[in-house]
């Protein structure tokens, strides 16, 4: 009695050896594409980090020096009239 099966079983094993190869070199591309880009993410994220602090850094420079200034030697006075503002300005809308 012959085999009834249209195929054989030795194709068969063959066919599925394949694309499971297929889906293994498939699945290894994600994995390394995944692993590449969450490399890049983090070097983008200390490469921000590193902008902020010396944004940062020139922040508390300009800081400090306006604090340590001496405005009378730079030729500024002090008010001789104080004017406050009202709590509600007389123009705004009600």
């Amino acid at each position: 009695m012959r085999n009834a099966l249209p195929f054989s079983p030795v194709s068969l094993c063959a066919g599925a050896v394949a694309t499971l190869a297929v889906v293994y070199i498939g699945l290894i591309a994600v994995v390394m594409s995944y692993a590449a880009l969450t490399v890049e993410f983090s070097q983008s994220a200390r490469n921000d980090e590193a902008a902020v602090a010396v944004l940062e850094a020139e922040y508390l420079a300009h800081i400090a020096r306006i604090t340590e200034m001496n405005y009378a030697a730079e030729g500024y006075a002090k008010p001789t009239v104080k004017a406050f503002v009202r709590a509600e300005s007389p123009t705004a809308s009600r």
